[in-house]
């Protein structure tokens, strides 16, 4: 039985991966080599707890015993020792995530779970860099991990029957509903989501539409939640460009090769929310959509 979980990386996705299993009565240890970066992981989680105490989603005792459950690290063989699952959630930079998988591989318990919340690079390559591939599993989250419903399980070559249905059964433990994927490019959920913002790119791009008018269309037209456009700001302009990297090395589709304009503002350093700069511009701290001056 998984108690004790291991989460690597205490970024935007590993602190909310680390809050939903604290939230649910697991021992976490949050591992980052960045001791800056754990403080404001825990300083996130603790705002983020505090506002579901509001909407009463949580009572104040709840987070009490959240925050008391995530204890935090920076050294990844001492944090992982005693985990059941060790969760990996750093940068979406296949050679950084080798690297970890071969610590954890000589860290962990004999019998622990190896999952990844990677996006797009393939299972079976970083199993690969195990002992154990059979106990290696892809289990991706989606932002923001305590609110957002599905977890796509995604199994490697190697990966054990047994394991995959003990990351299922965990998935519903933690209230969310998990969807089983095969290890192809992109999986399921990027493999479809990052073609239509590739495309409203190039719609952009190619000026058939604004940057309004094409998040309006898809909104009220598609019943999307958010316009394609806003979503890869959030995203990061950054890691939608390294998911369309993966899709077209993977397959060698021309389809999937991303829009010259994406790769620009990437160059330039615009990458959306995390930048300040995106197809919208979030630096005047209103929650109003303003889009960047470049593209009035």
């Amino acid at each position: 039985m998984i108690k004790n979980v291991s989460v690597i990386g205490a970024g935007t996705m590993g602190n909310g991966i680390a809050h939903l299993f604290a939230q649910h009565g697991y021992k976490v240890m949050l591992i980052d080599v960045n001791a800056g970066q754990l403080k404001k992981a825990l300083e996130t989680i603790g705002k983020n707890a505090g506002r579901q105490v509001s909407k009463g989603t949580l009572t104040a005792e709840d987070k009490t015993l959240l925050l008391q459950n995530i204890q935090t690290g920076t050294d990844v063989a001492k944090g992982v020792s005693a985990a059941e699952l060790i969760v990996e959630a750093a940068t979406e930079n296949e050679a950084l995530k080798l690297k970890i998988f071969e610590q954890m591989d000589a860290a962990a318990p004999p019998n622990c779970i190896l999952a990844t919340n990677t996006s797009s690079i393939s299972i079976t390559k970083i199993a690969a860099a195990t002992k154990r591939p059979q106990q290696v599993i892809g289990m991706h989250f989606m932002n923001p991990v305590p609110v957002m419903k599905l977890v796509e399980v995604i199994n490697g070559y190697a990966t054990d029957s047994f394991v995959t249905g003990t990351i299922v059964e965990l998935s519903k433990k933690l209230g969310k509903v998990p969807a089983l994927a095969n290890d192809y490019p992109g999986f399921v959920a990027n493999r479809i989501l990052m073609p239509m913002i590739n495309e409203a790119i190039y719609t952009l791009h190619e000026g058939v539409a604004g940057v309004e008018a094409i998040d309006t269309i898809m909104k009220l037209g598609m019943a999307h939640p958010m316009g394609p456009l806003q979503l890869a700001d959030f995203i990061g302009l950054d890691v939608c460009l390294s998911i369309l990297h993966v899709l077209y090395n993977g397959f060698g589709n021309p389809k999937y090769a991303p829009c010259p304009l994406l790769v620009n503002m990437v160059a330039a350093g615009k990458l959306g929310v995390k930048s300040g700069e995106g197809f919208y511009n979030y630096s005047g701290g209103t929650k109003d959509l303003i889009v960047s001056a470049k593209f009035k």
